[in-house]
């Protein structure tokens, strides 16, 4: 596996776990995507992906699980460690192709402040 693969162990599975993050975490959210962050104290960040069948039938919900999985992987380095995080897709998710999602989740990741480098470059407007 390569430096920007998934693990299992980055993935969260149980019901438990996202119930706390949706009740205890805190969330940023845009038209397409909502974005929900709590500490997890293990290290490592992990994710949760939510599309609701009000989205689409089966084939367009897995586009956009894709789409976050790979938007994801190729930007957890800029991220801080030991965060649970869950992508929750809105209705019009649909239309994003990976340019745009990525664009919409690294202004979610900004706004809710987990970016490594939000501290000392991200609040300086030139």
């Amino acid at each position: 596996m390569g430096k920007y693969s998934l693990k299992k162990s980055e993935h969260l599975r149980k019901n438990s776990d996202f119930k706390r993050v949706y009740s205890k975490g805190r969330s940023c959210a845009d038209h397409f995507v909502v974005l929900f962050v709590l500490p997890n104290n293990l290290g490592r960040n992990r994710i949760g992906l939510s599309v609701s069948a009000k989205v689409g039938k089966a084939v367009k919900r897995n586009r956009i699980k894709r789409l976050f999985r790979e938007v994801y992987r190729l930007n957890k380095d800029k991220l801080i460690q030991g965060l649970d995080l869950i992508f929750l897709a809105r209705k019009d998710a649909i239309k994003l192709d990976f340019p745009k999602m990525e664009r919409s989740i690294l202004r979610l990741y900004k706004r809710a402040r987990i970016l490594k480098d939000q501290g000392l470059a991200g609040n300086r407007r030139d």
